[in-house]
This record gives C-alpha cells, sequence and structure tokens, in this order.
C-alpha cells in the first residue's frame, strides 16, 4: 500500500532525546519509538527559525526535526517545531 502525506511526514520526523556536544552525538526517537544515535561533525548545519549553526546546543530533547545527508551523519539536522510550540500548542 502506498504511504500517504501524513504518514510520509511521520515517519521522516525524528525527535530529540538528548545532545552530547563534547562526543558529536545526538539521540533522535523515530515515530516507532526507536532510538538511534547520530555522529555529527564540525560541519552538521543546525537549521531553524532562529537561523543557521553548527552549534548542536541550539537542539533541546523533545524537538522535531528532519535530518538531510547521510544515515548515522546528517550534513543538516533542520528543526521542525520547537518543543516549547509542541507544548504550547491549542490540542493541548
Amino acid at each position: 500500500m502506498a504511504q500517504g502525506f501524513t504518514d510520509s511526514l511521520q515517519q521522516n520526523r525524528l525527535v530529540i532525546v538528548a545532545v552530547d556536544q563534547t562526543s558529536g552525538r545526538v539521540r533522535v526517537k523515530s515515530a516507532s519509538d526507536a532510538c538511534t544515535d547520530l555522529s555529527c561533525s564540525e560541519q552538521t548545519l543546525v537549521v531553524s527559525d532562529e537561523g543557521t549553526s553548527t552549534d548542536l546546543q541550539t537542539l533541546n530533547p523533545g524537538d522535531i526535526v528532519k535530518l538531510e545527508g547521510k544515515t548515522g551523519r546528517p550534513q543538516r539536522i533542520v528543526v521542525v517545531r520547537r518543543v516549547w510550540d509542541e507544548l504550547t500548542s491549542p490540542e493541548w
């Protein structure tokens, strides 16, 4: 069965679980609740509404992101929705 648009979005979005700046690792959780550790380099870009940075500390646990680049070694981490936006959503 073909995957619908909403299903596709959910499968490609991940939630930040933890960020370790010193080792360059970011742990993310998929829609199936499986966690994966990503190895980021000094060139990995974090793109958000606030701008573009190579500082992994701009990521927060709970942020919803999508990845661009190789599996496990993203070139770009794009913040789709910040954790504080999720918590203040009218759905709550």
